[in-house]
């Protein structure tokens, strides 16, 4: 009898010292052109978000994070933790010799998953990319399995959103005609949870919410009118905020519904500001999108972190957060060495030490379209300072649409600091050529 209950005391222990040392499970979603305007936690008085409002007030919400200004320099940027002068070769692409933190998780034994947005194998370059139809590619990049728009077939060739044309593990989905591209991704998501309750798991959202063409979702009252389902109209907009919101809710029910949301380091962010077509009102002004351009309108967006097994004490956060650390976070929650240019924020995750980063960086290039190449630059900036490449210095704390350029004679000596704080950071890099 004694030996019996020796044995179920070490197994108990064993249990016990498992559960303490058990990998987090890490969940990434990044909405698609959403400014942090869009979400109530920032101030929106138009779109009510009750999900992520509640993560950001049960976790941490960053209020000064900063994204490159449009969709694949953000993506390159994100995935690889690298400057896109590094890295970013074409619009759409991201080259097959890259290493991911989808690699990163995957090579410390996680499962690892992407669905959504994929626009990376260079589509519009197929004359110049020689695997622009290597549906292989996630998986090369990191992720064991996918659901994804836009692997190797084009917008034109099926949308995102009402009957799309998806790609799910090398197979293309049959079309539905009153199926929902996010829904379907979502689905995937949760039935990989599922399936992966047990084991440590990574999973990628790059969602198609909330790009255009801005259409009704399921939950409009148009829905059901089939015509309506491709018509472009910004009166969508707020129900695709909505659905946005919805989907969120649904991933962490799941994570709830299997015990696990505590060990879950769950975040959410967009990939560059809205649409230049929407205006949001907010508590403070209305904000006109700025997608594509390089003031706060095009690089200021959400980022909320749920991780409730570590986050001590509730709060948001004020400090930069550049897109390339998200990459040496996930090292540090992996134990790994950071091989890129960001800077970890799991210290500001558990609370142990609140310092991130005194400025950050962007190198923009786009090279797409006379539209956004036109705001192609460089710059650095603290949190209400910005020092672009050719010496225009802003304070945005005043100017958030950087309209007057601060004077060499009127500046402060604190502010004279801060220029050749931003200067000694853009000396860092290599200029445009």
């Amino acid at each position: 009898m004694e030996k019996r209950l020796f044995f179920l005391f070490v197994f108990c222990l064993q249990f016990i010292f498992a559960q303490l040392v058990k990998k987090p499970n890490v969940i990434l979603i990044m909405a698609d052109d959403m400014g942090y305007e869009c979400l109530s936690t920032y101030g929106s008085t138009e779109y009510k978000t009750p999900v992520l409002d509640k993560l950001a007030n049960e976790g941490i919400r960053f209020d000064n994070c900063v994204s490159q200004p449009l969709c694949t320099p953000s993506r390159v940027k994100i995935m690889t933790g690298k400057y896109n002068y590094r890295n970013y070769e074409y619009f759409g692409y991201l080259g097959s010799n890259e290493y991911t933190f989808g690699n990163l998780f995957q090579d410390a034994g996680y499962e690892t998953c992407i669905a959504g947005k994929w626009q990376l194998n260079g589509l519009a370059y197929k004359n110049e990319i020689k695997d622009w139809n290597d549906s292989s590619k996630p998986n090369k990049l990191g992720f064991d399995e996918y659901c994804l728009w836009q692997l190797t077939k084009t917008a034109k060739d099926g949308g995102r959103f009402a009957n799309p044309l998806i790609d799910q593990n090398g197979e293309l989905l049959p079309r539905e005609e009153n199926a929902y591209g996010p829904d379907i991704f979502s689905n995937y998501i949760l039935d990989f949870i599922d399936r992966n309750k047990d084991e440590p798991f990574f999973v990628y959202y790059p969602m198609v919410l909330v790009h255009d063409p801005f259409v009704p979702t399921p939950d409009s009252q148009d829905w059901e009118l089939k015509e309506k389902r491709f018509k472009n109209d910004t009166t969508y907009f707020k129900d695709m905020v909505a659905y946005t919101d919805k989907i969120v809710g649904q991933i962490v029910s799941k994570l709830e519904e299997h015990n696990i949301s505590e060990n879950t380091l769950l975040i959410f962010t967009g990939d560059n500001g809205t649409h230049y077509t929407i205006y949001s009102t907010t508590k403070e002004r209305t904000v006109r999108g700025a997608k594509g351009n390089t003031t706060n309108g095009g690089t200021h967006v959400p980022m909320i972190v749920s991780w409730p097994e570590k986050n001590r004490n509730k709060e948001s956060h004020k400090g930069l957060i550049e897109f390339s650390d998200f990459y040496a976070t996930f090292s540090e929650v992996l134990g790994v060495e950071n091989t890129s240019d960001g800077k970890s924020f799991y210290n500001v995750l558990t609370q142990d030490n609140l310092d991130t980063r005194e400025t950050a960086f962007v190198h923009y290039d786009p090279k797409w379209g006379k539209r956004v190449n036109q705001f192609r630059n460089q710059f650095a900036r603290t949190e209400n300072y910005k020092l672009y490449q050719d010496g225009k210095f802003y304070n945005l704390k005043n100017d958030v649409l950087e309209k007057e350029p601060l004077l060499e004679s009127g500046l402060s000596r604190k502010e004279k600091k801060i220029r050749n704080q931003l200067k000694k950071e853009l000396q860092d890099h290599p200029k445009f050529k």
